[in-house]
Parts: structure tokens; C-alpha cells; sequence
């Protein structure tokens, strides 16, 4: 049950957070191995990138990869709060007060977000490939062209078998592990805190509310370098034996980003990343306090 809970509270995140997904992932590819200056900027900021897309694509491309998107939130979620959750019903985050042990949750939070990771990086490489695709006037980056979720995973399968689904999901697992310890560690104590202090106890979800969003602040500074790196390696097109034709891995994007477009494009799409987080972290994390809460209300009939 701790599994579903938190896959049904990440699928709640995911459909509201979708838009600026796709915002994100256009600005991190615009600008691709090119110096700054040397290339088209169809996206300057979140409002003009917005514009930009509708004008071209229609109001319906905001929700592009919303499929794979909610199923990613679904599997992702499910598996790292389902293994965080485990973890604390076995008492390996608290200390003899109740409260959070600090390694302890980073930890389980790095290790959940990491197997999570793993089990929705297909997912994640055709949700990158479906947001990027765009009117031929304002594409960024190898453009893939799939009709769908399932064309697309039936498509990569062929073409490169389970190896080529699989394809960068070591970058997915780091990108992962990173994001969700220093957001369910910060949430956590943040939380924790507010409520040891008596702060804020208007109402039962409030401190859950201000302790996401500052999760949803660490989060993205700690998470976009690997966010970026992970969306150029999935999107990037391959040969017949399934290697990248761009990057070799990890440490070849990330000299190669260096190298062309500056260190500084390592926090492209910042804004759009912390729009979409902000939103994604309380109502992922208000959803699962809420999920949880109503779990422990609930009395199955006696036989």
C-alpha cells in the first residue's frame, strides 16, 4: 500500500506540473553544443516560451508526454516513497525522540530516488523525446517524431532491444538519487521542525505546504546539473548499435557542455524547473501526507 500511495500522489503532481515540463526540457536542449550567441533562442523566459509554443504547436503541445509523464510519476514515486516509507515503518530514520535522522534519511532518500530512477528511465527517455518534438520554426534538439507513448517505446525496442529503453538511465539514477534526498530530507526536517516549535499549526497540511516548497528550492539548485545532462543524453539520436551520436555518457556531456555552451549551462531552464517543482513538490508531498493520513484512518470491517 505504501507503494501505491506513493505513486497515486505523484500521478496527482505530475498532470499540473506537465506544462512547465515541457517549458524545461525545450530551454535545456535550445542552444545544444553551441556557444552562447551563436545559435536561435526561441525561448527566452518561461512567459515567452509558453507563447512560443502555443503559437507554433497549440495550447494542447503544454501537455506533451503527459502519458509517459504520469506513468514515470506513478512507477518513480511509488517505488522511492514506497522504499522511504518502508524504511521509516522499520524505524531506520528516527532516533529515540521520534525525530529524523539525517544520514539515515539521505540515505534511504538517495538510494530510493536511485532505484526509482531505474525502473522509470524508459519512460523518462520517451517522455523527453515526445516534449521536445515540436513545428520544425522552433525545434531544439534531435527531434524524434513519435506519435505516442507506445510508438515510441515499440520504436526504441526495436531498433536497440532493452538496452536501448534502458538507454542513459545511469544518468537517470544519479539525477534521481540527488533530487529526491535533498527533497524528502528537507521536507522532512523542515517539517519536523514547524512542528516541534509549535509554528504554523493553523491547519494540519500547512507546515507540509512551506516544508515543500523549500524542498522544492533545494531540490532544483541540487538537481538541474543532472537534470540537464540526463535530458541531452535522452534525447540525443543513436546508431544501429545504440550509442549516442552525440555523448558517449556522463562524463563526455558533461566536458562536452563545458566545453561549447559554458558551465553556466548547467542551470539552463532553472526557471522552468523550479516552476514545475514548486508545484510538484507540495502537491507530491502534501498528496502523500494526505494519502498516508487517510490510510491510517481507515478500518477494515472485522469478520
Amino acid at each position: 500500500m505504501d507503494f501505491l500511495i506513493g505513486g497515486l500522489a505523484g500521478v496527482g503532481a505530475g498532470f499540473f506540473s506537465n506544462p512547465f515540463d515541457v517549458v524545461k526540457t525545450r530551454m535545456q536542449l535550445q542552444g545544444e553544443l553551441q556557444a552562447k550567441g551563436q545559435h536561435a533562442v526561441y525561448y527566452k523566459n518561461i512567459p515567452h516560451a509558453i507563447y512560443t509554443i502555443v503559437k507554433h504547436d497549440g495550447i494542447s503541445a503544454l501537455q506533451k508526454g503527459l502519458a509517459p509523464a504520469l506513468w514515470f510519476q506513478l512507477v518513480v514515486n511509488g517505488v522511492r516513497l514506497g522504499i522511504y516509507q518502508q524504511a521509516d515503518n522499520y524505524g531506520l530514520l528516527r532516533d529515540e525522540k521520534n525525530n529524523t535522522k539525517f544520514v539515515n534519511s539521505v540515505f534511504f532518500g538517495s538510494v530510493s530516488g536511485m532505484c526509482g530512477g531505474f525502473m522509470g528511465s524508459p519512460l523518462q527517455l520517451v517522455k523527453t523525446q515526445l516534449m521536445s518534438h515540436s513545428a520544425k520554426q522552433i525545434a531544439v534538439g534531435t527531434q524524434h517524431a513519435h506519435p505516442g507513448m507506445m510508438n515510441a517505446l515499440s520504436k526504441t525496442y526495436r531498433k536497440n532491444g532493452l538496452v536501448g529503453l534502458w538507454r542513459g538511465a545511469h544518468g537517470m539514477m544519479l539525477r534521481n538519487s540527488t533530487g529526491s534526498a535533498s527533497q524528502i530530507v528537507s521536507y522532512a526536517m523542515c517539517k519536523e521542525w514547524m512542528d516541534n516549535n509549535n509554528m504554523f499549526q493553523q491547519s494540519k497540511y500547512l507546515p507540509a505546504f512551506l516544508a515543500s516548497n523549500i524542498g522544492a528550492i533545494v531540490k532544483t539548485i541540487t538537481l538541474t546539473p543532472m537534470d540537464v545532462i540526463m535530458t541531452r543524453l535522452y534525447n540525443q539520436g543513436v546508431d544501429a548499435q545504440g550509442r549516442g551520436l552525440l555523448y558517449s555518457g556522463l562524463a563526455d556531456c558533461a566536458m562536452k557542455i563545458t566545453k561549447t555552451e559554458g558551465v553556466l549551462a548547467f542551470y539552463k531552464g532553472i526557471g522552468p524547473s523550479y516552476f514545475r517543482q514548486a508545484p510538484h513538490s507540495v502537491l507530491l508531498l502534501v498528496f502523500w501526507d494526505m494519502l498516508k493520513d487517510l490510510q491510517k484512518s481507515y478500518q477494515p470491517l472485522s469478520v
